[in-house]
C-alpha cells in the first residue's frame, strides 16, 4: 500500500501560488484555477503528497468560482475541520496525509448527489488523466473514473 505524506522536498516544489494555498490556507481568486473548467477523465490527488482526493466523475459545475465536487473519492484522504475565520462557521477541508488545505465543503450541492459541495482550490490539486492513472499507481481508481468520451 503506497505512504502519501508530505515532504520538505514537495513543499519546496509549490510555486508561490500553491504555497500560499496549500500551507498558509489561502483561497485562490475565484475563476481563476488551471482545473475549474477541466472536464476530463481522471482524478485530483494532493499536490504535496500525492493522496487521491477526488474523482472527476464526481466533480460538477456549481458556478461558484472553484472546481467543485460531490464526495471525496478516498473520504479518509480528506479531514474536515471547523473553521472560524472571516467572521463565520465554515467546515474546512484539508489532506489527511499532506496536510494540505483544500478549500471548504458546504451543504449547499446536488441533493441527488448527496448535497455536498466540495469547494476547492485548483492550487492544492494535481490532475492525473485516465490514462496515467496506472502507470503513476492510481489504477486501484480506475473504476471510480469515467471512461473518455
Amino acid at each position: 500500500m503506497t505512504q502519501y505524506r508530505k515532504t520538505d522536498e514537495a513543499v519546496a516544489a509549490l510555486t508561490p501560488e500553491e504555497f500560499r494555498v496549500t500551507q498558509q490556507s489561502g483561497t485562490e481568486r475565484p475563476g481563476t484555477g488551471k482545473y475549474l473548467n477541466n472536464k476530463e477523465p481522471g482524478i485530483y490527488v494532493d499536490i504535496v503528497s500525492g493522496e487521491p482526493l477526488f474523482a472527476s466523475a464526481d466533480k460538477y459545475e456549481s458556478g461558484c468560482g472553484w472546481p467543485s465536487f460531490t464526495k471525496p473519492i478516498e473520504p479518509a484522504n480528506v479531514a474536515e475541520l471547523r473553521d472560524a475565520s472571516l467572521g463565520m462557521v465554515r467546515t474546512e477541508v484539508r489532506s489527511a496525509n499532506g496536510d494540505s488545505h483544500l478549500g471548504h465543503v458546504f451543504d449547499d450541492g446536488p441533493p441527488d448527489r448527496g448535497g455536498l459541495r466540495y469547494c476547492i482550490n485548483s492550487a492544492s490539486l494535481r490532475f492525473v488523466p485516465r490514462d496515467r492513472m496506472e502507470a503513476e499507481g492510481y489504477g486501484a481508481y480506475l473504476d471510480q473514473v469515467e471512461q473518455p468520451a
